[in-house]
């Protein structure tokens, strides 16, 4: 049992991660009609602290000093990963398709390398510089739909920019999750995370709600909410981890791209999305960008 859980089951559970960690774009597309993005994104974290709170309660009150110290960091943490990275698919999810949203955030590892060049002086090679312009032409192609004049007219689907800024977001959080080290345990910083998180969407939360659009507290919101706050939130996150720990990052950084594969059947089991042929231009173009400015680099999370 023991060499089964050592040896196997990260492998395993590096297939099945994704799985959840892309039930985020069923909530981006299906939750809508029920639920306001922003009250969702809102809600969906504020229930991921209420539910890991008790667990981390008493740890974090002997850390107050910690956290106290972190603070600000712990804030733009939670606006880049729960925020943006948050309200932004369910935005997205509006205007753009389930296919769309999974291959334009696989772009997230190109972001990833590029701000880290820009904030934290790593170097860039020839190499990684034709990855990344391959990768950000696969990306556009996508958000263009292989036309042109679309880009020419600067007539594109709003949601696809939505998803552009939420992977930005996302890279964004990675690099100051690597950069910023912490002495707090891991899940006492998620629980932080998953706070401020909440806190960065609140004023967001309340100019919907008064302004765009109510939110009603029925069934409908809080099988939604809930479900984000578990599948895509602390299942994913607790495999993430498990498995990065077992693995490294760099393996565990596939996920990303199962992620991709995921999301494809999720938008034709749930929505009806049909695969295009600048679907398979631009995920080529993705994949083999991302292959090009990875090689022989790794960032740990």
């Amino acid at each position: 049992m023991n060499s089964f859980k050592d040896n196997y089951l990260p492998l395993v559970l590096l297939f099945i991660q994704p799985i959840f960690m892309a039930s985020n774009l069923i909530v981006a597309r299906g939750g809508i009609e029920f639920v306001p993005p922003i009250s969702l994104a809102f809600w969906r974290w504020a229930i991921v602290f209420m539910i890991l709170l008790p667990f981390t309660y008493f740890p974090l009150k002997k850390n107050f000093k910690i956290l106290v110290k972190e603070y600000k960091k712990l804030f733009f943490l939670g606006a880049m990963g729960c925020g943006i990275c948050g309200a932004f698919p369910f935005l997205a999810g509006e205007t753009t398709t389930v296919t769309n949203m999974g291959i334009i955030y696989t772009s997230s590892p190109i972001f990833i390398i590029l701000i880290s060049a820009i904030f934290f002086s790593e170097k860039i090679s020839l190499t990684k510089m034709i990855g990344l312009i391959t990768c950000l032409l696969g990306v556009l192609l996508i958000i263009i739909k292989g036309d042109i004049d679309l880009l020419l007219n600067l007539n594109f689907t709003i949601g696809d920019i939505w998803m552009l800024a939420a992977s930005i977001g996302w890279a964004l959080y990675s690099v100051y999750l690597f950069y910023w080290k912490s002495n707090l345990p891991i899940f006492q910083r998620f629980t932080l995370v998953a706070f401020f998180g909440a806190v960065s969407l609140l004023p967001f939360y309340v100019f919907e709600e008064i302004m765009i659009k109510k939110t009603f507290f029925n069934s409908d919101f809080f099988v939604w909410t809930i479900f984000a706050a578990v599948s895509p939130g602390i299942i994913a996150f607790s495999m993430y981890t498990y498995v990065q720990k077992k693995l490294g990052a760099s393996l565990t950084g596939f996920t990303l791209y199962i992620f991709t594969i995921y999301a494809a059947i999720y938008g034709f089991l749930f929505f009806n999305e049909k695969l295009e042929t600048y679907h398979y231009v631009g995920t080529a173009l993705v994949f083999f960008g991302v292959y090009l400015a990875k090689k022989n680099y790794e960032i740990k999370t």
